[in-house]
């Protein structure tokens, strides 16, 4: 997956980036946290209109930076990270996903590269993220990526 595969979500994305989004909390979360707490992640995160009304704010809220979406060459949705700078200087990962059957093929690691070069354009010097869970299954991604922990579920890196 190149960079250059990486776009900004379009209202057509919102159902694929749902559905991404509820398969990955369901596939890394459901034996970690249980049914019901994923079941809230679930209904609290990936409603479709919720991702819709996102998708369609117009020019973006001043800490919401949007939804990117990855698609593969036959331009499927593949994965989806959304992000804001709530803080001055301080950007925020909101969500990041990807189709369990394109893990390990550069496509978190792209979306990840655009949501922080969307970030430093407005302003952010340092990215965080909030995890669900202590030992959530993204860890070593992040700590790939040069997040270190700022609490147990909170990390943190320089942009």
């Amino acid at each position: 997956m190149l960079l250059a595969d990486v776009r900004t979500a379009v209202p057509r994305d919102a159902a694929a980036i749902s559905r991404l989004l509820a398969e990955a909390i369901r596939e890394d979360y459901g034996s970690l946290l249980g049914e019901m707490r994923v079941g809230r992640l679930v209904s609290d995160h990936c409603s479709l209109p919720r991702i819709r009304a996102e998708i369609e704010i117009p020019g973006g809220a001043p800490t919401w930076l949007g939804w990117l979406v990855a698609a593969d060459a036959d331009g499927t949705v593949v994965g989806a990270v959304s992000g804001g700078v709530p803080f001055p200087s301080e950007g925020e990962l909101y969500a990041l996903c990807t189709s369990p059957a394109h893990r390990r093929q550069g496509v978190g690691t792209a979306l990840l590269a655009a949501a922080g070069t969307r970030m430093r354009t407005h302003g952010a010097a340092s990215q965080r993220i909030t995890l669900p869970a202590e030992r959530a299954p993204g860890l070593p991604f992040f700590t790939h990526h040069g997040f270190t922990p700022l609490t147990a579920v909170r990390l943190g890196r320089t942009l």
